[in-house]
């Protein structure tokens, strides 16, 4: 296999047919940029689907990684690391929680977090608390149990019965309130519903689920899977509100790449799980711990949140101008950070700009099946996303 050509017919022929990858195949990365086998480069504004914190071969990252795969790989947990224990302080400090388990995704991340609000009430003694409230057009994983409290059908079908979660209109606090019940172990919601189409929480939504689940004794649960790690110009989605939840779980960026997921949670939830409830082989390795720590020393000490807010705000005037500019194809713009969408109307074949944009060097994803999503590294330059979305005003001047 030495053309593009024979490793993308490889692909086809023994790679499991459940994605639709286009016909080129990456092989490096440097910054922003990706390169097919071909020598094609390509800008990257969806980071992996907002995994690459730090772009692709970001020295600091690689460094860290070389380093550690020098020393250790795996202990499992029955045994502390150097580099996880580093890790759950920082982490932590910046979620302003108290307690880290740590897995290799965000389904796992957010199975952790149902599975800790059921026991905790359980060992309570309030064992009738098994319901989640969740939200329509969510997406929290595709295992059984975040499955069953994403709310989307589509992810859903063939998969059977799926129980123990009510879904409710995101925003629509009346009718969260009217979901409520002793049942009800906790309120789990993402800050902005990223697969769903990059859609903001309403302001005053998330400090009135807050003050919603404290007066139920339930609790709320927070998904950063996509949102955390600074990619909304500060650590956490949540701290814009200046709310804190219960439990939060994170995973893409902490990685920058490398597969690492995380629940933390409030001190008076740490008796929820004892030893033997909960666990995870290859969690919190040393390797994915040096890692994230890499990746969060370089967010906190190379000012990279003040230049995510910057970014942000000139990804948004700049997608703001193209969607004015083709009020036809463009429904609007929105997002938060360097987490925003362009949403193209009904009718709009979202999947033949995106085609477009891809032939014309550009990477976005689709999200919520009308919006055109950047997640971009958070390294990424002015003149980078001026690129891209002059790129995308090419794509949607030629659309027909």
């Amino acid at each position: 296999m030495t053309t593009e050509s024979a490793l993308v017919e490889a692909g086809h022929s023994y790679l499991y047919p459940n994605y639709r990858q286009p016909p080129f195949v990456f092989v490096r990365g440097q910054g922003s940029s990706l390169f097919d086998a071909s020598g094609k480069r390509y800008l990257d504004l969806y980071a992996g689907i907002a995994v690459s914190t730090l772009g692709h071969a970001h020295p600091k990252l690689t460094a860290a990684i070389a380093a550690q795969a020098g020393k250790l790989l795996h202990v499992s947990n029955y045994f502390f690391n150097e580099p996880n224990v580093r890790l759950a302080e920082k982490l932590c400090r910046l979620t302003q929680m108290d307690r880290a388990f740590f897995c290799n995704s965000g389904t796992e991340a957010i199975e952790a977090t149902l599975k800790l609000a059921r026991r905790h009430f359980h060992v309570q003694g309030q064992t009738e608390r098994q319901r989640i409230i969740a939200f329509r057009n969510s997406f929290h994983g595709r295992t059984l149990g975040a499955l069953a409290a994403t709310g989307q059908d589509k992810y859903k079908d063939g998969f059977g019965p799926l129980p123990g979660v009510t879904h409710v209109a995101f925003g629509d606090l009346s009718a969260v309130r009217a979901a409520m019940g002793p049942d009800v172990a906790g309120i789990l919601v993402e800050p902005v519903q990223g697969e769903g189409g990059v859609l903001p929480a309403p302001p005053g939504f998330l400090r009135e689920l807050r003050d919603l689940a404290s007066s139920a004794g339930a609790l709320l649960l927070a998904d950063e899977v996509q949102t955390g790690v600074g990619r909304t110009g500060k650590f956490l989605a949540f701290q814009h509100d200046g709310v804190e939840p219960d439990v939060v779980a994170l995973a893409k960026a902490l990685g920058g790449g490398v597969p690492i997921g995380a629940m933390v949670c409030k001190k008076f939830l740490q008796e929820a799980l004892p030893p033997g409830s909960h666990g995870s082989t290859f969690g919190g390795n040393p390797l994915a711990s040096a890692a994230a720590l890499a990746v969060l020393d370089v967010l906190e000490n190379d000012g990279l949140l003040a230049q995510v807010a910057e970014r942000g705000a000139e990804l948004s005037l700049l997608l703001s101008k193209t969607a004015s500019k083709y009020p036809k194809l463009v429904e609007c713009a929105r997002g938060r950070g360097l987490l925003q969408a362009i949403v193209l109307r009904e009718g709009v074949d979202a999947r033949k700009v995106m085609t477009s944009l891809q032939e014309s060097g550009v990477l976005l994803t689709i999200a919520g099946g009308q919006a055109l999503r950047f997640s971009p590294p958070l390294i990424v330059t002015s003149a980078e996303l001026e690129e891209g979305v002059a790129l995308l005003d090419r794509a949607l001047s030629a659309y027909a």
